[in-house]
């Protein structure tokens, strides 16, 4: 269960560095860019050399790679965005109470086990993400906005089960660090398009501390992809069974750490939220 703890630990640690990029005033897109080039680095040195980057598109699942990166470049962004917007504890909820999605893929392809207390999970969940999502002051002000964190729900659940299909049928497990490397690698291609029209089109200059920024949060990001890896590889657990245990951990100790440390501010409706957000992530572990 270390892999597991590991990938909790790491997770939590990318919402309060977002948190301190607000603080700092770093740009979140050209430390998002520095970032991937800094958990490619690892992957690639973890991998001792072993695979060249340009065997990867030989790979099955080198097509992966290439929706897996554009995904972490578009979810990184909005994460940071809904994070320094609605808080830690909203940002957690909604990617973290995606776990319904990894769980309605693992009892659908995979045929893992689903009883009337996961479902009530489930249920609960959703109404959790609203619930702690719910903001009315700046629903006021920009109704639109009360989506992002919507599209952060349903595009990290798409992404925990597509790592799933790919850990399962793809990938095979001495290939798993190069294939997070080459996420990472993939999203900093991507990141760098960004970058570019940032700093041509609106003339806007790279920082030094968006590199300081990069490496801080480099490290923990990969921490979590690669440990979230080897804690699905573990026999004898479903991975819906790991999702959950994930997931609950990091909706915990974030909204712990938000309130305590980063003094967020949250309603009762809001707190009413999280405390639902655990208690049906608790109901999907019993179920297991």
């Amino acid at each position: 269960m270390i892999w597991l703890l590991l990938s909790i630990s790491c997770s939590v640690l990318i919402f309060i560095v977002f948190k301190l990029f607000k603080t700092y005033s770093v740009d979140n897109l050209q430390a998002i860019l520095v970032n991937y080039f800094v958990a490619f680095g690892i992957g690639l040195a973890l991998s001792n050399g072993e695979q060249h980057p340009l065997n990867l598109v030989e790979q099955p699942w080198f097509s992966s790679v290439l929706i897996l990166g554009l995904l972490f470049i578009s979810l990184f962004r909005l994460m940071a965005w809904v994070s320094q917007n609605y808080g830690m504890a909203t940002v957690s909820v909604a990617v973290k109470m995606a776990v319904i999605v990894p769980v309605s893929f693992g009892v659908i392809y995979f045929g893992e086990s689903l009883g009337a207390l996961k479902l009530t999970g489930i249920l609960l969940a959703l109404l959790a993400v609203y619930m702690t999502t719910y903001q009315p002051r700046k629903m006021k002000s920009s109704a639109a906005s009360f989506w992002f964190p919507i599209i952060l729900f349903l595009g990290s659940g798409f992404l925990d089960a597509f790592l799933k299909y790919n850990e399962a049928e793809l990938v095979p497990a001495a290939d798993q660090s190069w294939f997070a490397s080459s996420i990472f690698g993939m999203a900093a291609l991507f990141g760098l398009v960004f970058v570019a029209y940032q700093r041509f089109a609106q003339k806007q200059k790279f920082e030094l501390k968006s590199v300081l920024g990069g490496l801080a949060l480099g490290i923990p990001n990969y921490g979590s992809i690669y440990f979230l890896l080897r804690s699905l590889s573990m026999r004898g657990l479903e991975s819906s069974s790991i999702f959950a245990l994930n997931n609950v951990g990091i909706v915990f100790l974030s909204a712990l750490l938000g309130y305590f440390f980063f003094k967020e501010k949250l309603s009762s409706l809001n707190l009413a939220g999280i405390g639902l957000a655990i208690v049906s992530i608790v109901l999907i572990a019993l179920a297991l």
